[in-house]
């Protein structure tokens, strides 16, 4: 009775459960295996069909659990299931390394690679230059005894990476700022004060719960006038995974950068840096690190004015605990605007209005909600996609609200991927303010470019039209993946799109012309400030990743050497980012993470041209759609660009952008 053994079109969530998961996974591993066996036991020449397709549809059952695994990790996860992957994860590295160092298949890729691609179409040879490479990348290519070595590298990184996020969630989870006095509420508004008491009221507590989770903490670091209560949520969620405890991940820091280094260096990579960006649009350390320096001259001497404006707010020596909190307090003397003036206009159920509106009006596609559809926590909407024409495209899952079995922060992933003859689904996973007892899910203007930025993150799944999954959607270069998501938040502070939806919960008034004005004239306010944020946490992916001998030092002053000439805020000696940083230890963006500024860059070129055409100029839209969103990974990203926008990116749109 295990579901996954039976075909299904839509994940049948209702029926999984964990024990099922186990028996699948090794199940799916054996029918793989035998169909490994079949590829290189073929006794017919090595052909692009019987060797690279084969394989590209292989392991079906596999794949399909482990989706399902994988994600509910994310976000829907327990006990159980943590346990459960601890133990299946050197099986599935074992089963990975067992395919990509099967010398027999690799020789067969090899010959169908050097037997040349002139009668294959531009797709054809994509996919074939890419299982080729994979396989060199795997370590195909490695002698006897480095081959094992690397084995056992991949095996320990995927235990080391799930360990890591399980860490953090628990960290998050296990700690609570619980208040019982008003006067400590000092600061906060009513609906930071209705959603404490409504955590308070779950864990069966009087008073008031504040926790690590972002709808809870970030609007307590700007609001609460309790300057020690601020300290302690900061010094809470800043020393995460730091303490004497089986949470603390610094040792696992340790081993995750030394593995990929020695990973890289076996492969004849001096650095793991080198190593990853041979397969992204930078190409290499010294290109990504001169991104870096020009974002640093740019943008460090506005930042520097910037933070000092906050802080001359403060009566009292500042610390980084203040900084959100002044920050704000100027915000609001500037502009007269601040998050929770908004929330009343982005009501939950318009904003996705809004948000679906306006795929349907630069695209044509249609959200229909479907009770049917199998959904794996009661806070997930499943919906149908149609197209323009009406033709079904897509399944789409939302899911908006924190919960303990859920990571914290925002993404899109999908459950299945497109290709020839099979619609994607896909699912974005945020963390927004919940209702409360008298009101409807209100969200900030952040949570609103949150949902914008995952929305097209799902743009580029749903519309994917390729005949390969491993081309499909957001298979693409890292450092291209940000482009349609951060595409996409542009549209938060545009009239027009506002328009369409923000109304007042209560009155139904529209939001008034002179908000969107503040908006407007707020959007650029502390810029190079959050954009020497991201500059820091570059450079510390970088400074690891660019490592070529053993790391051995202390991960805080290691990490506080690292991004030095970023750091805008006073520093804080016990705090350590690096063992909560799930995106380069554990969530694929090791030697990485300028990619959202190196996407940025892509970003604000583009828009500038829908602002020159027309914001929902349909022409526009339709060669986005079918020169980016559509191809996936079919071309090299660069080319995909120059396709749509007839010439490359520079840094001057994201300067104009930004004001400077």
């Amino acid at each position: 009775m295990n579901p996954f053994f039976t075909p299904y079109t839509l994940t049948p969530f209702h029926l999984i459960h964990n024990a099922h998961i186990a028996p699948a996974v090794h199940q799916g591993i054996a029918e793989q295996m035998a169909e490994i066996e079949a590829i290189v036991a073929n006794p017919d020449a090595p052909t692009f069909e019987n060797t690279i397709l084969a394989l590209e549809e292989s392991g079906a059952l596999l794949d399909k659990v482990t989706t399902v695994m994988y994600n509910l990790l994310s976000a829907h996860t327990n006990d159980e299931l943590e346990a459960l992957a601890q133990e299946l994860s050197p099986v599935l590295s074992e089963h990975s390394s067992n395919i990509m160092l099967n010398e027999g298949l690799y020789l067969r890729v090899k010959a169908v690679m050097e037997a040349g691609a002139d009668h294959l179409d531009a797709e054809e040879r994509m996919l074939l230059e890419k299982t080729y490479e994979g396989f060199e990348r795997a370590g195909a290519n490695l002698p006897a005894d480095k081959k094992e070595r690397f084995r056992e590298i991949k095996k320990d990184l995927s235990q080391l990476t799930l360990q890591f996020s399980q860490n953090n969630l628990k960290e998050t989870n296990d700690f609570i700022l619980h208040l019982t006095a008003e006067e400590d509420l000092a600061g906060l508004p009513e609906s930071q004060r209705e959603q404490a008491a409504i955590a308070a009221r779950e864990r069966e507590l009087e008073g008031w719960v504040f926790t690590l989770h972002a709808p809870s903490y970030v609007p307590f670091m700007q609001y609460a006038e309790r300057r020690d209560l601020r300290q302690k949520m900061y010094e809470a969620y800043n020393t995460k995974c730091t303490h004497d405890n089986e949470h603390n991940n610094f040792e696992i820091v340790a081993r995750l950068v030394n593995l990929r280094r020695e990973l890289a260096q076996l492969l004849g990579y001096s650095t793991y840096a080198e190593y990853a960006l041979k397969r992204r649009m930078a190409e290499t350390p010294e290109t990504v690190n001169a991104l870096l320096a020009q974002l640093i001259e740019a943008y460090k001497p506005t930042a520097q004015r910037e933070v000092a404006e906050v802080f001359a707010l403060a009566p009292h020596e500042p610390q980084p605990w203040d900084f959100a909190y002044y920050a704000h307090k100027l915000q609001k003397q500037r502009y007269d605007i601040d998050a929770e003036m908004l929330r009343p206009y982005f009501e939950l159920s318009r904003v996705k209005q809004g948000v679906f509106g306006l795929a349907t009006r630069l695209y044509g596609i249609t959200f229909v909600e479907n009770k049917e559809i199998p959904v794996y926590h009661e806070d997930v909407t499943a919906y149908d996609v149609f197209d323009a024409d009406g033709s079904p495209l897509a399944v789409l899952y939302t899911d908006f609200h924190p919960r303990a079995s859920k990571q914290g922060g925002a993404w899109m992933t999908s459950y299945r991927e497109q290709a020839a003859g099979e619609r994607p689904h896909v699912s974005i996973v945020m963390n927004f303010s919940k209702p409360t007892d008298d009101k409807p899910a209100l969200l900030t203007h952040g949570e609103l470019e949150t949902f914008l930025h995952e929305f097209g993150h799902a743009l580029h799944g749903m519309f994917a039209n390729t005949r390969f999954k491993s081309l499909s959607g957001t298979n693409v270069y890292w450092d291209f993946v940000e482009l349609p998501s951060q595409f996409m938040e542009n549209y938060a502070v545009e009239k027009e799109f506002l328009r369409t939806f923000a109304s007042h919960y209560e009155t139904g008034e529209e939001i008034p012309d002179e908000l969107v004005e503040r908006i407007i004239a707020s959007r650029n306010y502390n810029a190079a400030y959050a954009c020497m944020r991201q500059v820091s946490f570059g450079l510390l992916d970088m400074a690891y990743y660019t490592l070529t001998e053993p790391f051995t030092a202390d991960v805080r002053t290691f990490e506080r050497q690292a991004w030095l000439e970023a750091q805008m805020l006073p520093p804080f000696a016990p705090a350590c980012m690096t063992v909560q940083f799930g995106h380069i230890m554990s969530g694929g963006y090791s030697a990485g993470y300028y990619s959202y500024k190196w996407a940025e860059v892509l970003d604000a070129d583009a828009f500038a041209y829908f602002k020159e055409q027309g914001i929902f100029n349909p022409e526009v839209a339709t060669s986005f759609r079918k020169n980016i969103l559509e191809r996936g990974g079919t071309q090299h990203p660069k080319q995909l660009y120059r396709n749509f926008r007839g010439k490359d990116a520079t840094i001057d749109a994201l300067l104009t952008r930004t004001g400077l």
